[in-house]
C-alpha cells in the first residue's frame, strides 16, 4: 500500500466525525478491522473459515469482564481480549489446518459453535443478556473515552494500529509465502517451506486481530452480546470480504463499510434487510467478480497496461527517424 493511500486513507478517518456521527463511525472501523483481518487467512492463504466469529466474539467478552469486574484501563482489556483471542486461535488452528477445503471450514464452524454454546451458558457471559454495563473508562488514564470525539479517535488509533500490521504482513517475506501457499500449496512445500506451520501461524495472526476488533467494539457499545459469537457474524464477514475483493489491502474495509451501513440505513424494514443485503451481493457478484475493489483495481491494470502499449510503437517510430 502505497503512501498516497495512506495519506487518503487517515484523512479521511481524521475529518469523518465531523460529517458522520462518531459512534456510528467506530462501529465502521471495528468491522472493518474484522473483515481485514479474516481477510489475511481467506485473501492470502487460501483458508476459509466459518467460525471467525469465535475469536470476535470470545474477545468481546473477556474484553468487557476485564473493564467491568477486574477494572482493566480500555487498552489493557482490548489488548487482552486480542491476546485470548490469539490464545484460542492457536489451539483452533492446530487442528482444523489437519484438513483443507470444506473440511476445514466445517471444523472452524463446529469448533466456533463450541464458543457460542459456552458464552451462552456461562455464568459470567449473561447468558442471553449479555455482558452488560462495560465502562469506557479512561485511555492511557488520561483521555476520557466516555467523550464520543475521543472515543472514535482512540478506535481510529487501534484500527490504523491494526490496518498497518495487516498491511506490513502482506508485503513481508512471510506474506509472499502465504500467497505462495495460496496459489500453489505442493509447489510451496516442495520449495522446503513448512506450510503447516505457516498456515497456523496465519490463522492466529488473523484470529488475534478479530480479538482486537471485537474488543474495541465491546468498548464502544459498553456490552458484548451472544451476536458476537453467532454463526450469522461468520458469515456476515465473509459476505463483507467477497463483496469488497479478495486478496485485496482495501477490499475487506469496502465491503465491510457497505454491509454494515445497508444494516443500519434498512434497519427500518425489519427481516428485509437481509434480502437487500443478498440481493446487493448477488448484484456485486454480476458486475464485479473480483469483488468491489478487486474489479476496480483489475481495470486500473487493464488500463495502465494498454497506456504502456501504446507508448511503444511511438518510442520506436521516434529511433528511426534519428540520423
Amino acid at each position: 500500500m502505497n503512501r498516497t493511500l495512506w495519506v487518503i486513507l487517515v484523512g479521511a478517518c481524521l475529518i469523518a466525525p465531523f460529517f458522520v456521527y462518531p459512534v456510528f463511525l467506530a462501529k465502521l472501523l471495528c468491522f472493518g478491522l474484522f473483515a481485514c483481518a479474516f481477510n489475511l487467512l481467506i485473501g492470502y492463504t487460501g483458508l476459509l473459515s466459518f467460525g471467525h466469529a469465535a475469536f470476535f466474539g470470545s474477545a468481546a467478552y473477556v474484553c468487557g469482564y476485564l473493564a467491568r469486574d477486574v477494572g482493566l484501563t480500555p487498552e489493557l482489556a482490548i489488548l487482552s481480549g486480542g491476546l485470548a483471542a490469539g490464545a484460542i486461535g492457536y489451539v483452533f488452528g492446530a487442528l482444523a489446518i489437519r484438513r483443507q477445503g470444506i473440511y476445514f471450514a466445517m471444523i472452524t464452524l463446529a469448533l466456533a459453535q463450541i464458543v457460542f454454546f459456552i458464552a451462552l451458558k456461562a455464568p459470567i457471559t449473561g447468558g442471553e443478556d449479555g455482558l452488560q454495563g462495560v465502562p469506557r473508562g479512561s485511555a492511557l488514564g488520561l483521555i476520557d473515552l466516555n467523550d464520543t470525539m475521543a472515543m472514535y479517535y482512540f478506535v481510529m488509533t487501534v484500527f490504523l494500529a491494526g490496518f498497518w500490521l495487516i498491511a506490513r504482513i502482506v508485503d513481508s517475506p512471510f506474506g509472499q509465502v502465504l500467497k505462495a501457499i495460496r496459489e500453489n500449496e505442493p509447489r510451496a512445500l516442495s520449495l522446503g517451506f513448512n506450510v503447516s506451520r505457516y498456515k497456523h501461524m496465519a490463522f492466529v495472526l488473523s484470529a488475534a486481530l478479530a480479538g482486537v476488533a471485537g474488543a474495541t467494539k465491546t468498548i464502544v457499545f459498553q456490552f458484548a452480546s451472544l451476536p458476537d459469537a453467532s454463526w450469522h457474524l461468520s458469515g456476515e464477514v465473509v459476505l463483507m470480504t467477497l463483496l469488497g475483493g479478495l486478496g485485496t489491502i482495501l477490499g475487506p474495509l469496502v465491503g465491510a463499510f457497505t454491509v454494515v451501513t445497508l444494516q443500519s440505513e434498512l434497519s427500518g424494514f425489519g427481516s428485509w434487510v437481509t434480502v437487500a443485503i443478498g440481493l446487493t451481493f448477488i448484484v456485486c457478484v454480476l458486475l464485479f467478480r473480483r469483488g468491489i475493489v478487486g474489479e476496480l483495481e483489475h481495470l486500473f491494470r487493464k488500463r495502465l497496461g494498454s497506456v504502456k502499449v501504446e507508448q511503444k510503437p511511438a518510442v520506436r517510430a521516434e529511433s528511426r527517424t534519428e540520423p
